[in-house]
């Protein structure tokens, strides 16, 4: 899963922001800490996993950073950008340690792993470095760090899935959750870092994710997220040698009750297949969503990245999943300017972006990632100017593939379900249609017109990133 570039409004795109629970700080706690996640949703599950074991631990969650006791950063290496992001923020929250020399300052997720001893020694911009699997041992670190160690755990495990850990659900808007229901990948794509930030690829009991989504429904909450770096992949056998497929697991989760819905995020076009999209279709609380990531339209380069389909191969998995599903929303990640990129490669893109008439895409310029295969095997041979020109033709590609998308929606009634008010005006509402596409809509004294409610929405003009609807009372 990678963060994007110019994200479309959803939730999924509060990069940087500091957490607290829903409701509030909690005030009985000793002590404070503050947490920054950036990047992809799973590390902003991750980042509720740490919140429950640092509460058992007695620590509060603040917003305020100037009266946290520990100063926690959930990192991102999947680019240069979000890097350089990190160390600038490590830069100014060291300065507080000046006045308050008992003040913590720490490093979690991929970077951790990637960079300990820069963080740690060279640098001195932390006290502690945890890795994404080693979040459980954050108590005895922290106390270690307290004694003047340099506190660092950042070894990666083929077990841990933090199964029996109930995150707590951080800035949450009470109607939506991510629900990680594996970690780790198998697949080396040449440009990522991933498989080696997050290790192996295990899938968490079936069970306990079950249980983890029917908890959170009978708190009030009506949409999940079912997170992995690649969910199609999910595979999990109990001690009755009962196998579970990513299909069944999906199965599972509709059937909790009809009034959830159900998401997931990221899928592999190699790894997507037909018992999930029919799932998809006979459940209606499945939305009809699919986050497909291209990452390029040309095989030649395709098969430099070690993504093992081309690009007749990904069109056919497009028209499969309309065929089954004729208004399934489709999303995609594509990266301009990978190594020895040519103008005719860029154009194959631009052609497959064209025939899959995606909803949105993340889009990026390729960021060479020490360590990975790319990196080692290539030469980032593309220029900036070129590659920087090459984005810009994709972007504003999309932007009118978003927009012809929007457009045919106007007139159609869509079920929203209702997360809050509009970024823009507490007059109206926002909420997400099936196909994960944002609208917006006028309040009204409709009694469905509630947070939390389903409401049937009526789409009258949009905008390139949003419908605009009005309430169909009924």
């Amino acid at each position: 899963m990678l963060e994007t570039l110019q994200p479309k409004v959803q939730d999924e795109s509060r990069q940087g922001e500091a957490y607290a629970p829903a409701n509030g700080v909690f005030n009985d706690y000793n002590k404070k800490f503050y947490i920054e996640s950036y990047g992809c949703q799973m590390n902003f599950s991750d980042s509720e996993i740490v919140a429950s074991i640092l509460n058992e631990q007695g620590f509060g969650s603040t917003r305020n950073v100037e009266e946290a006791d520990l100063v926690l950063l959930n990192t991102c290496s999947i680019r240069e950008k979000a890097e350089v992001t990190v160390r600038k923020r490590l830069t100014e929250f060291r300065k507080f340690k000046h006045d308050r020399p008992g003040l913590l300052i720490g490093v979690l997720g991929c970077m951790a792993e990637r960079l300990k001893s820069k963080l740690l020694e060279e640098e001195k911009l932390v006290d502690l470095v945890v890795g994404p699997d080693a979040y459980r041992t954050l108590p005895g670190l922290i106390g270690e760090a307290g004694e003047g160690q340099k506190a660092v755990n950042v070894l990666l495990s083929r077990e841990e899935t933090y199964a029996d850990i109930s995150p707590v659900r951080l800035n949450s808007n009470g109607i939506t959750a991510f629900v990680s229901i594996m970690r780790g990948c198998n697949n080396m794509c040449s440009f990522c870092v991933v498989p080696f930030t997050r290790g192996r690829e295990r899938s968490r009991d079936a069970n306990s994710i079950v249980a983890e989504c029917t908890a959170l429904f009978n708190e009030g909450y009506r949409e999940v997220t079912l997170l992995g770096q690649n969910v199609d992949s999910y595979y999990w056998v109990n001690d009755s040698k009962q196998e579970v497929t990513f299909a069944q697991l999906l199965e599972k989760c509709a059937l909790i009750d009809p009034e959830l819905r159900i998401r997931f995020s990221t899928s592999h076009p190699k790894d997507i297949t037909d018992p999930v999209l029919y799932t998809m279709a006979k459940y209606p609380n499945i939305c009809r969503y699919i986050h497909l990531p291209l990452q390029s339209g040309s095989t030649r380069v395709l098969q430099l990245m070690n993504r093992t389909y081309t690009r007749e191969w990904y069109i056919a998995k497009v028209k499969r999943i309309r065929e089954i599903m004729p208004d399934c929303g489709i999303s995609s990640d594509i990266i301009a300017g990978f190594c020895t990129e040519t103008d005719e490669d860029h154009k194959d893109t631009l052609d497959v972006m064209e025939q899959s008439a995606y909803d949105f895409s993340y889009m990026f310029i390729y960021s060479e990632r020490p360590g990975t295969l790319a990196a080692r095997r290539y030469a980032d041979d593309i220029p900036e100017e070129i590659k920087k020109d090459r984005l810009t033709q994709i972007v504003n590609l999309q932007n009118r593939l978003s927009l012809e998308s929007n457009r045919k929606d106007i007139g159609k009634t869509f079920t929203v379900l209702i997360e809050g008010d509009s970024k823009r005006s507490d007059q109206q509402w926002m909420g997400r249609n099936s196909q994960n596409k944002v609208l917006v809509f006028p309040k009204t004294d409709h009694p469905a017109s509630q947070k939390g409610n389903y409401i049937d929405v009526r789409v009258i003009d949009c905008t390139q990133g949003t419908l605009i609807g009005e309430a169909i009372a009924g």
